[in-house]
């Protein structure tokens, strides 16, 4: 481990994985030498991540400091680098106009995903997150499609044929996926699951990390959270570099990455999320035994 001003540095084989403020720790790594960059900021909608609430004075003011982490980002990407930036919807157009003017934005994605419970009562409640994907240059990224086929049902399921063509002709069986993206939030029984507010999937990092970067590329996460881009990169066979500015999360990462299972002393444990399911007879049992105790009071 290193601590060295205003951040801790450490690393592991293919992994480099910092505590600390994010823009002295992206001034600490050096400019065009990252291929892909996944930045899931703070939302400035109020959530508290450990001992920080997300919530600036305004919008002019958390997106100017949006501003200030996107430009070192975009400094440190290689020349063929890619960018994919997630904020709230809110947000995002600011966002938007920002970087149209300093990168190509190639496609805004939606990531949607079901809801547990009551959204709004007075609007149309929010059910997704935008994702821009932006490249330094448009005529020379990566884009392996091959690798994030999905299946297309016009001819894997319903088997038509294109009669528009001189020789009719099946349709392809798959395809690449298109800007709307459906996949489940991470919820508490899920292996992935750690203890964070705004957990990202894995699928939707492996999504990207697949189509945007090869193997042995340099994969960089600024907000890292629970270190999901880093596992998801070190899976795949990717560099990575993670950012996180709280301790408790940056503990998660150093034992998710099996980079150390302790810290200053203290045994890095998962989650204990242990849970009894009970079938019908013991819901039913415990109905009664709880009359009882009510009778017997």
């Amino acid at each position: 481990m290193m601590k060295m001003a205003g951040f801790v540095k450490q690393a592991k084989e293919s992994l480099i994985v910092y505590n600390g403020d994010c823009f002295e720790c992206l001034g600490d790594l050096k400019d065009e030498s990252i291929d892909l960059i996944f930045a899931d900021p703070p939302y400035n909608i109020g959530k508290k991540f450990g001992d920080f609430i997300d919530n600036w004075p305004s919008d002019k003011h958390y997106a100017e400091w949006c501003y200030q982490w996107l430009e070192l980002c975009i400094t440190k990407l290689k020349p063929n680098g890619s960018l994919y930036v997630m904020t709230s919807t809110q947000a995002m157009p600011y966002l938007d106009l920002w970087l149209r003017e300093r990168v190509t934005v190639l496609s805004r994605i939606v990531w949607h995903y079901d809801s547990s419970g009551v959204q709004a009562k007075k609007y149309f409640g929010s059910l997704y997150e935008p994702i821009l994907f932006c490249v330094k240059d448009e005529k020379n990224y990566v884009f392996n499609a091959e690798d994030i086929a999905v299946e297309a049902k016009t001819g894997a399921t319903r088997k038509l044929i294109d009669y528009r063509k001189a020789i009719p002709t099946p349709y392809n069986t798959t395809k690449i996926p298109g800007n709307t993206w459906y996949m489940p939030r991470v919820r508490y029984r899920m292996p992935e699951y750690e203890q964070h507010p705004s957990q990202k999937p894995e699928a939707l990092l492996e999504r990207i990390i697949k189509a945007s970067s090869n193997i042995g590329d340099v994969v960089l996460d600024p907000f890292s959270g629970t270190f999901t881009t880093c596992a998801v990169a070190q899976r795949l066979g990717r560099k990575a570099i993670g950012i996180e500015a709280q301790i408790e999360y940056f503990k998660i990462g150093l034992r998710r990455l099996n980079i150390s299972d302790n810290f200053n002393g203290e045994q890095l444990k998962p989650l204990d999320k242990s849970f009894v399911r009970k079938n019908g007879n013991d819901i039913c049992q415990d109905i009664n035994k709880q009359q009882g105790d009510i009778f017997d009071a």
